[in-house]
């Protein structure tokens, strides 16, 4: 069983079934189309709303540190995720590499991985995108009633209808075509980086040198809140928990690395994109050095506004502003992070209707999902029906509580990325490389340990629910997969025309 589990499914078959017919995806996009999309999942909601969380809570405004640790991370996955793009250009990201590299069923367990990841990532996200919308339409005067806004604080119960609708919206675009999305995307990609910019630039006049003392601010030990709630690291070697203090700059990392989530959705676009080889990588590196220099600025100018035990968790942009005595800049921040999540939600679910796609043309999924449309070449169907299951999802649940299980899914597949560029480049020297990661096994390895290290600072009950959610995927594959997978099939129609096993055998 172990052949079968571990059979890997080589780089030219690959590319082949990228160019059957009623599979193809429609090349339309470049590395300008690919560095606006990478830019537009990146900022929102990290740069709009977990600045003021980490801050506050456990970093203090040594909380661009912890963005710099994070890109760091990142930054070194984002070398690993080049090299395979640009040589394994085919749609699913993650999922394809390792299949190329560790086999069918690590490739299964990472398909599995991000699905989940990418769809609840979309649902956060558009929950938070609503949350801003209430914002602004309050402020004019308008109300929604309370069980079309979230759950009804007199019953319990409610629908979320704005994340729900927005979620529908995005999934039309998607299906009518990636070059219509390329563009919605620029524009609503502009007008978020130039409010970005306008609260470093304005900001940066309203900072308080006062507002930085204590840097680094003392340790403070907290209350576990039950032995689950502690990051596992703590948990492993028997530390007290605690926040704030060199610690905390690692602990924020983790939390605030759910701001860099997408970058690796670039990958996902490969097969989409006209010259892969030489495009997905710029747009890959470009849109994360952007964004990490984003991000280091706003927290800078943020935390010297306004004093790290005062910012807003909710809106600390904002209320950073507001504390100035500017409620305007405070308007046009929330006017920007709606429109900034938008583009969010559109990426990642676009980077989760591709990964289903390339798992269903492999058969590990149903084949019924791997047909692409007759007209815009795009896979309609799982975009569909991943949007209405997404839809539904934001529409009924809070899910902000599970934005860690978001970043230890991604990290994950950092890992498993990085140890690809490795068994690639043993088993495979000869492929063509058209980016090559410096310095291999050195720079996988550490993007190996910086990942890991990052998981272990994430709270131990998200590691019980990730193990949970693999569990399934074990059963699924076991009962479906296995079975279905193309490549078993081939190597099944291969065996019975082997000579010497009759008719089907003869030469």
């Amino acid at each position: 069983m172990s052949n079968t589990l571990f059979r890997t499914k080589n780089v030219e078959q690959s590319i082949k079934d990228t160019e059957e017919p009623e599979h193809a995806l429609r090349k339309s996009l470049s590395a300008l189309d690919l560095t606006v999309f990478g830019v537009g999942v990146i900022i929102g909601t990290g740069i709009f709303v977990l600045t003021g969380t980490a801050a506050k809570n456990t970093a203090g405004p040594a909380v661009s540190l912890s963005f710099v640790v994070a890109g760091v991370v990142c930054a070194l996955a984002a070398l690993c995720y080049a090299e395979f793009a640009s040589t394994v250009p085919v749609a699913g990201s993650a999922y394809t590499f390792s299949y190329a590299s560790l086999g069918e069923f690590p490739a299964w367990i990472i398909g599995w991985d991000l699905v989940l990841e990418l769809a609840l990532g979309t649902a956060v996200v558009a929950v938070g995108w609503s949350g801003y919308i209430h914002s602004l339409l309050d402020n004019a005067g308008w109300h929604l009633p309370e069980a079309l806004s979230g759950r009804d604080a007199a019953t319990g119960f409610g629908f979320d209808i704005l994340a729900a609708l927005l979620v529908l919206v995005l999934t039309a675009i998607l299906v009518v075509g990636m070059k219509l999305s390329a563009r919605v995307t620029s524009v609503v990609v502009a007008v978020k980086v130039a409010v970005v910019l306008i609260v470093i630039v304005a900001g940066a006049f309203f900072i308080n040198s006062d507002n930085y003392e204590p840097f680094i601010p003392k340790e403070q030990p907290v209350a576990a809140g039950g032995n689950l709630k502690a990051p596992l690291i703590q948990l492993m070697f028997g530390w007290a928990p605690s926040n704030f203090g060199v610690m905390g700059i690692f602990t924020a990392a983790s939390v605030v690395f759910f701001a860099f989530i997408g970058f690796d959705v670039v990958a996902t676009a490969a097969e989409e994109t006209r010259h892969p080889q030489r495009d997905v990588p710029r747009g890959i590196l470009g849109s994360l050095v952007i964004c990490t220099t984003l991000y280091v600025a706003v927290s800078i100018v943020v935390t010297g506004m306004q004093k790290y035990s005062a910012l807003s968790v909710d809106a600390p942009l904002a209320d950073a502003f507001k504390s100035t005595g500017h409620p305007w800049f405070a308007g046009l921040i929330s006017f920007g992070a709606a429109v900034g999540l938008t583009t969010v939600c559109m990426i990642l679910l676009l980077g989760q209707a591709r990964v289903f796609f390339a798992m269903s043309r492999d058969g590990l999924l149903p084949r019924f999902f791997s047909h692409t449309h007759p007209r815009f070449r795009t896979p309609y169907r799982p975009t569909i029906l991943l949007g209405v299951v997404i839809a539904i999802v934001a529409g009924f649940t809070s899910l902000s509580e599970l934005a860690e299980l978001v970043n230890i899914g991604t990290l994950f597949a950092f890992i498993v990325v990085a140890i690809s560029v490795i068994i690639l480049r043993r088993t495979r020297p000869d492929l063509p490389r058209a980016f090559r990661t410096p310095l291999v096994p050195f720079v996988p390895v550490v993007s190996v340990l910086a990942s890991l290290w990052l998981m272990l600072n994430l709270p131990a009950e998200t590691w019980l629910r990730f193990a949970i959610w693999m569990a399934i995927g074990f059963v699924v594959y076991f009962l479906y997969g296995r079975t279905h997978s193309r490549l078993a099939l081939r190597e099944q129609a291969a065996a019975t025309k082997t000579p010497g096993t009759g008719a089907a055998g003869a030469p």
